[in-house]
């Protein structure tokens, strides 16, 4: 069975890029640009994996974060919070991140720390 990963990222580059490259390692993707359209899937179709933004147009990553780690349903996922404010990742520890990116990244290093966070 294929590992699953959600990506909720409202920047069409950066997310066909993650995309693109989480492909090309042989996950399977759903890409959301928005909270309330990840929202709608993730009890359908629930990931092994979470890629969270910060900045979202209709919600905060990191409430969102807090949110699912809250949820019994969702609360062993991991999730890897990206953000282009390295302030932000203080508040990541509280919010119960599994892990933080900071923007831009090298994809090498972004493959590196996805698959640190998933079953070998």
């Amino acid at each position: 069975m294929a590992i699953l990963i959600h990506l909720i990222e409202d920047d069409e580059d950066i997310r066909f890029i993650i995309e693109y490259v989480l492909l090309e390692e042989g996950y399977e993707v759903e890409t959301f640009a928005t909270a309330a359209a990840f929202y709608r899937s993730l009890h359908r179709h629930k990931p092994n994996l979470i890629i969270l933004d910060v900045m979202l147009p209709d919600g905060n990553g990191i409430n969102i974060c807090r949110m699912l780690k809250s949820d019994p349903e969702t609360l062993n996922i991991p999730i890897i919070i990206m953000s282009a404010h390295a302030a932000e990742k203080s508040a990541l520890d509280e919010a119960g991140a599994d892990d933080f990116i900071s923007k831009p990244f090298d994809l090498n290093h972004f493959i590196h720390r996805v698959k640190g966070q998933l079953p070998i």
